[in-house]
């Protein structure tokens, strides 16, 4: 329900970071072949730090008012949705009143585990750009490049690797953009479920049933077509439940756990496409199982080809001669190429919005 709101708060800071790309690039530029060339640029170095840290401040003013959308934008989605589930039998789940607190807590979490994001930005920055200097400085010397070969081979490798250096709780690394998108989809994916399971309580629905999604990972896929209880105690079951919409009677419904529990064992991790929806027992069918379209591994494959492609667009954008620019076009058709073929192998549908380097507006 949520998936489009976290791209776009990371597009924000692809963008940003393709800004801050872009700012180095052309402060290494400028008068790279004067003598002078080493002291001019670490005399300026206060000028990059000063336009870097406006950058900066930009994202952020812009980040934390995407956040605070995205999340009252998915709370409402799930909202609706349970709504939407339970149509007619329960018209009053319409007018609960939205869960303000619910979502300013959300954002501002998130938004406080942004916050290191920024101090990282900067320090990075500033590191290639003197990292850069010390390269091209040192190459005329050692006799191996030129200093605008040299400044480019280290630009390369941080317009390569982008913004890094984040660990996720279960100690996994992330570049900024994959961390920011993975940090949100789960902000917005809280705040859905969280709007839809109180519509559903407050509905006296009990029982979910979870969605079927292509590709799934080996975590979610035993729960998949699955009853779960909302509320109440873990482990399979048999439950004798009254009928939706018959007064009196009772139906039998099999539970395979609860929501909780689901969860616990890796059910909507970040980065899930499952969703739960209102189980009405005697009405709702458990949706026939289709064959996925290819295998988790490939659709993980199709991720890397998208990184990729975006990896040495970032490249291109930082090349400073036209050798250089010429060589990353080159790769950027290359692993397109790859992902024409993935997809027409497979049936996996081309995403080409992942494969476009967002840049600032």
């Amino acid at each position: 329900m949520a998936e489009d709101l976290a791209a776009a708060v990371a597009d924000l800071y692809e963008a940003a970071e393709g800004t801050l790309i872009e700012r180095i690039r052309q402060a290494l530029a400028q008068g790279i072949d004067s003598p002078a060339w080493v002291q001019m640029k670490l005399t300026a170095v206060g000028h990059l730090q000063t336009a870097i840290e406006e950058i900066i401040a930009a994202l952020q003013g812009d980040a934390s008012g995407a956040i605070q959308r995205a999340v009252a934008d998915a709370y409402e989605r799930g909202a609706h949705a349970a709504v939407a589930e339970l149509g007619a039998l329960a018209p009053t789940v319409a007018a609960i009143p939205p869960g303000t607190q619910a979502v300013d807590r959300l954002a501002q979490a998130l938004i406080e585990d942004t916050r290191p994001v920024y101090v990282r930005i900067l320090r990075q920055a500033v590191d290639v750009y003197r990292d850069v200097i010390g390269r091209a400085a040192a190459a005329p010397l050692l006799g191996a490049q030129t200093r605008r070969q040299a400044a480019q081979t280290a630009l390369n490798e941080f317009a390569g690797r982008g913004v890094k250096g984040f660990v996720d709780s279960r100690g996994r690394s992330w570049d900024m953009r994959s961390y920011i998108e993975m940090a949100t989809r789960s902000a917005v994916g809280r705040a859905a479920i969280q709007a839809h399971t109180e519509r559903l309580g407050a509905a006296g629905v009990d029982l979910v049933i979870v969605s079927q999604a292509p590709e799934e990972c080996p975590l979610c896929k035993p729960w998949e077509r699955k009853v779960l209880v909302r509320t109440g105690a873990p482990g399979a079951r048999e439950v004798r439940v009254e009928h939706a919409t018959d007064d009196g009677r009772l139906v039998t419904v099999q539970v395979a756990g609860s929501l909780d529990e689901a969860r616990a064992a890796g059910l909507q991790h970040p980065n899930c496409r499952h969703t739960v929806s209102a189980f009405l027992p005697g009405l709702t069918r458990r949706p026939e199982p289709h064959p996925a379209r290819a295998t988790y591994e490939q659709s993980q494959q199709q991720r890397y080809l998208e990184r990729q492609i975006r990896k040495w667009k970032r490249l291109e954008a930082a090349a400073m001669t036209d050798a250089a620019r010429t060589a990353a076009r080159a790769r950027v058709r290359a692993y397109q190429g790859r992902v024409r073929e993935l997809v027409a192998e497979t049936g996996l549908p081309r995403k080409s919005h992942r494969e476009q380097l967002t840049t600032a507006r």
